[in-house]
């Protein structure tokens, strides 16, 4: 499993979160100690919003710790929402194309999980996603169509939170149409510049982990908490879509149903 970490608040380097803690991301590289495996070495990313509406963004197939350019940038950017994940893969390749987060426009997006039988939905998943999106389809795993399918659904007038379900909801579809008895996991977080969502949800009560830390000045949301201060880091319920807007929090349920997937 993956590790990500989303913040938004008063601007801060990337430093901050990403590599100064003593449980930051970099270290969750090599130490994770909520996932399947420990060590998060096939690649990495972070994006984070400046002064234009579309975020920045760096990604690299080296392991977030041997990657001497990410703490150099983490010194030098400062932000008031950025993304940071770490990757270890689930069935495909290590390149530059997968690694998270992916952007689309003012769009950032990052995932944590799996969708269960992959391989055998794949061309049909990737068939619902709009020919006008298709071509920005760079890389080959799930998360990047699942990025895709919210897009489209964005488009269509749905809300966030929605897009998300729905775009999960086309995967689960698929899912039981093709028989596939591994479950559908997800932790994801998706931006715009000024807001954050983020949902923890999955198809057999076993979802990635994650928490949410919120401060007066600002709100982090990550797989493990970062630093020692734990009393802060509240684990989001199962099946929840958390929103940060300008320092509002404000948790609601996350249900994908039989109905939404038919």
């Amino acid at each position: 499993m993956c590790r990500f970490l989303a913040y938004s608040g008063v601007p801060v380097f990337l430093e901050d979160f990403v590599a100064s803690p003593c449980h930051s991301l970099i270290h969750q590289s090599l130490h994770a100690e909520e996932a399947k495996t420990g060590t998060n070495g096939d690649g990495f990313g972070v994006g984070w919003y400046g002064e234009r509406s579309e975020p920045g963004q760096y990604r690299e197939v080296r392991p977030a710790w041997s990657d001497e350019n990410l703490l150099s940038i983490a010194r030098q950017v400062r932000s008031h929402l950025f993304f940071a994940h770490v990757r270890a893969a689930t069935g495909t390749a290590t390149t530059r194309a997968n690694c998270h987060p992916f952007v689309h426009g003012r769009y950032l997006f990052m995932h944590n999980g799996q969708i269960g039988g992959y391989g055998a939905i794949r061309r049909k998943l990737e068939g619902l996603i709009p020919d006008s999106l298709y071509g920005m389809r760079a890389g080959t795993t799930d998360s990047e169509a699942i990025f895709l399918l919210a897009i489209a659904h964005l488009a269509h007038g749905l809300s966030a939170g929605a897009a998300l379900a729905a775009a999960l909801s086309d995967a689960l579809a698929l899912m039981q149409e093709a028989g596939t008895r591994e479950p559908l996991r997800c932790a994801a977080a998706l931006a715009d510049g000024e807001t954050i969502h983020a949902v923890r949800w999955s198809s057999d009560a076993r979802p990635p982990s994650l928490y949410v830390c919120a401060k007066p000045d600002s709100v982090v949301i990550a797989s493990e908490p970062v630093d020692a201060a734990r009393e802060c880091w509240q684990a989001l319920p199962c099946n929840t879509l958390v929103t940060v807007k300008g320092g509002a929090v404000e948790f609601s349920p996350f249900e994908i149903g039989l109905s939404q997937a038919a």
